[in-house]
């Protein structure tokens, strides 16, 4: 199993200013310490689970850029990026981008989109759910595009591009690693499917159920259900101990998933990864 560390909890001793060095140091812990992923929210208020909309957010792909400075292997993608918080074309040019600049190390991670709140409260289109969908299933056709020799146009129904110019492409080969988020089972697995290399969902008693869906909707567009990556999550508090880390990663394991994005709520995050560190080996041994 592999780990990944996830950076959604943002309220770390010292306030603002300790954001860049705090993140810098985190960063570097975890890649020495054996993480092979980092990730961020692409939210732009933080959400419940985590804190108040009040406390610390910071835009996913100026963090990703930042994270990408400060390490030198691990991948790097959002858990996930709302589909209508960008134009698919600008989307397609940001994960080039931050695959150019960290020599090959850029994913995406993508959904549907869901909080209505810091949409409408920062002015950003938020359609209905089959809208989004929809325009989710475009927005990774024109990653697609983009990341290929085609440069040609795309006429869908939700965005139109005259011209799918990508330079320079991506180090990654054959492109950046594609995730969806979300368990849903007529259109988002749908979609993992058709079009993405990684799943994420909970690690609940309805896994083996959904990897089920999965595996239909893969037999469907003729995918080997083997070659799609399963990923989770599971929160890390100051209160979690060595040994319900392992049990829950263990738990993942024989619900079948691969990787598993830890995600920590330490207001020292160094902290969390000293306890991340205890655990990797053992866990890469699963």
């Amino acid at each position: 199993m592999e780990l990944g560390m996830h950076l959604a909890f943002l309220s770390y001793e010292g306030g603002t200013a300790a954001l860049a060095p705090t993140l810098a140091a985190t960063a570097r812990a975890a890649e020495d310490a054996g993480v092979a992923r980092l990730t961020v929210m692409d939210h732009v208020w933080q959400i419940g689970g985590f804190g108040p909309p009040e406390e610390p957010m910071l835009e996913a792909y100026t963090a990703l850029g930042f994270l990408a400075a400060h390490t030198s292997r691990v991948l790097l993608h959002t858990l996930v990026t709302g589909v209508v918080y960008r134009a698919p074309g600008l989307l397609a040019k940001q994960i080039s981008t931050l695959d150019a600049l960290s020599g090959g190390r850029a994913g995406l991670g993508i959904g549907a989109a869901w909080n209505e709140e810091e949409s409408r409260g920062l002015g950003l289109d938020f359609p209905p759910i089959a809208e989004r969908f929809e325009r989710l299933e475009e927005a990774l056709q024109i990653c697609l595009q983009m990341w290929s020799d085609d440069d040609g146009p795309y006429e869908g129904r939700h965005y139109q591009l005259a011209r799918t110019l990508n330079s320079p492409q991506n180090l990654s080969r054959p492109r950046p690693y594609i995730l969806i988020g979300g368990g849903g089972e007529k259109k988002t697995l749908r979609l993992v499917a058709q079009y993405a290399d990684a799943c994420n969902l909970a690690i609940g008693d309805d896994a083996p159920h959904k990897f089920d869906v999965l595996k239909r909707h893969c037999d469907d567009v003729g995918r080997d259900f083997a070659t799609v990556e399963k990923t989770a999550s599971t929160r890390l508090t100051p209160e979690t101990s060595r040994d319900e880390l392992l049990a829950n990663l263990d738990r993942a394991r024989e619900l079948g998933f691969s990787v598993v994005y830890v995600t920590p709520t330490y207001t020292d995050p160094l902290a969390a990864v000293d306890l991340i560190a205890s655990v990797v080996d053992e866990v890469a041994a699963y």
